[in-house]
């Protein structure tokens, strides 16, 4: 088996355990592979403007909130928006700050039509810790991932 089929497997077996509505769930490390193994994956960054110039940003990610700041009011172009960035085609990874945000919009885009939904579990800051912060535990910055900060 080829490490494309590993990843995609466990994601689609995580999924499935799991219940999910869309095609599958990775790890922050699995969904940075993907995106050097598949040339057409794009990643999806889900979070607010106030989350990526604050708290940073990953390079080559698609930004479209999921939902805006303050307020948390739901981007309701955000399929629209979507549809104008990509093809159906591709393989999307949807990432946000813990992985709730990102499982609804992979939820939204796969009943929008695109088949190749994942979800990027522990998100971009990860699970909050015994203190209560994020960023400590797990998540793409944790795992020393690309991002920047501006």
């Amino acid at each position: 088996m080829t490490r494309l089929n590993e990843i995609l497997t466990l994601a689609q077996e995580r999924a499935e355990k799991l219940g999910l509505p869309y095609e599958g769930a990775l790890t922050p490390t699995e969904a940075s592979a993907l995106l050097t193994l598949v040339p057409n994956a794009k990643l999806v960054d889900v979070r607010s403007r106030a989350e990526w110039d604050w708290v940073g940003r990953i390079p080559g990610a698609l930004e479209i909130e999921w939902q805006s700041y303050p307020g948390g009011v739901p981007n309701i172009h955000f399929v629209a928006e979507l549809r104008h960035a990509v093809t159906t085609e591709m393989l999307l990874l949807f990432i946000c700050r813990s992985g709730a945000r990102s499982s609804a919009a992979a939820k939204a885009a796969a009943e929008a039509g695109f088949p190749d939904c994942y979800n990027v579990l522990e998100g971009f800051e990860g699970d909050k810790d015994e203190k209560g912060r994020r960023g400590t535990l797990n998540g793409w910055r944790h795992a020393g991932l690309p991002w920047t900060q501006s």
